[in-house]
């Protein structure tokens, strides 16, 4: 008989974080991080772009509002499978709601949507752009999380590659935005979170 785990507990059973692609998965302090966010700010709609395994989800999922649901926006359908697998080891499965498919198209579906948090963890190039399109879908006192911020210390060296570059843009346009209060915590990759005035 197949029991339900409380939340992320789940990935305790499992081995999602090795392979090639392990360095892509947020890790298990992270993961509590975003977590207890969620649980103090108990939020009834939450958006996550970029699922992977679907730990992040979970566990910001944890801290959801007893009629709230997660959002959260994966580009490779071939993940459908792994992802249905993990959420129905939950207790939080019936919250979570997956959309396959470029994040920039699914949010424009979701524009309706007033959102207490924002995840952001996918394709690094187009953090900015992200932050862009659910920003006015954000509501005041609400919060944006964006993950791998320092990018392995990389941001404050000499590097020129795409990546880098994109996430010293993101940073400082983020530094000078007047309508968010933000702070980085340096937390595995750097956290940045971005509270909406």
């Amino acid at each position: 008989m197949r029991t339900r785990a409380r939340g992320a507990t789940v990935y305790k059973q499992g081995n999602l974080f090795k392979g090639a692609k392990a360095q892509y998965a947020i890790g298990p302090l992270p993961g509590r991080v975003l977590s207890m966010l969620s649980k103090m700010m108990q939020p009834k709609r939450i958006l996550e772009i970029g699922t992977f395994t679907g730990y992040a989800t979970i566990c910001l999922a944890e801290g959801l509002a007893e009629d709230g649901i997660i959002h959260t926006i994966e580009v490779n359908h071939e993940l459908e499978e792994m992802l249905k697998k993990h959420f129905s080891l939950t207790d939080v499965e019936k919250k979570i709601r997956v959309h396959f498919g470029p994040a920039e198209h699914v949010i424009a579906t979701l524009s309706t949507e007033m959102f207490d948090i924002v995840f952001i963890d996918a394709d690094k190039k187009n953090n900015l752009l992200y932050f862009e399109l659910i920003f006015d879908n954000v509501r005041s006192g609400g919060l944006i999380i964006i993950d791998n911020v320092l990018w392995k210390g990389k941001v404050y060296g000499d590097e020129k590659d795409a990546d880098t570059e994109s996430f010293r843009k993101l940073n400082d346009r983020i530094a000078v935005d007047t309508r968010v209060e933000k702070l980085i915590l340096p937390v595995r990759d750097g956290i940045l979170i971005i509270r909406k005035k």
